[in-house]
């Protein structure tokens, strides 16, 4: 009865419905030719993103203050660890702040940079490839 009253429903016989769609039997996508089901055995093995380094360059005119108080807004650091960093910038010229993914890195990055020019410092911070 019900395939009379529609000219758009015909089925074959050993005919599966799938979302519309008829299928011979034994054509389902997820199985293999042979009639199992196919797994996957293993999660695909993910590559670890590349890691840089946020590095802060010395100059002559930013006051060391400065320095600690950027490393402990923005990277987190406890005011001696700000303190040990910001005198090696000092004496070696340059020094790593952190090791983040690039994304993290560039933004870091673009924020002290940014923070010091609004306060009118010098201070320049820019990202490398981490070894």
């Amino acid at each position: 009865m019900f395939e009379s009253e529609s000219p758009f429903v015909s089925r074959a016989p050993d005919t599966a419905v799938i979302l519309g769609m008829t299928r011979p039997p034994g054509e389902d996508p997820h199985e293999d030719p042979e009639g199992d089901v196919s797994v996957q055995s293993a999660d695909p093995e993910l590559a670890k993103p590349p890691m840089y380094k946020v590095v802060l360059h010395n100059d002559d005119f930013t006051p060391m203050e400065f320095v600690v108080e950027v490393l402990q807004t923005f990277f987190a650091l406890e005011r001696e660890k700000a303190v040990q960093i910001m005198l090696v910038v000092h004496t070696h010229g340059k020094a790593t702040c952190g090791i983040f993914t690039r994304d993290i890195a560039e933004t870091k990055c673009h924020q002290v940079n940014e923070y010091a020019r609004e306060c009118q410092h010098p201070l320049l911070c820019d990202i490398d490839e981490a070894d």
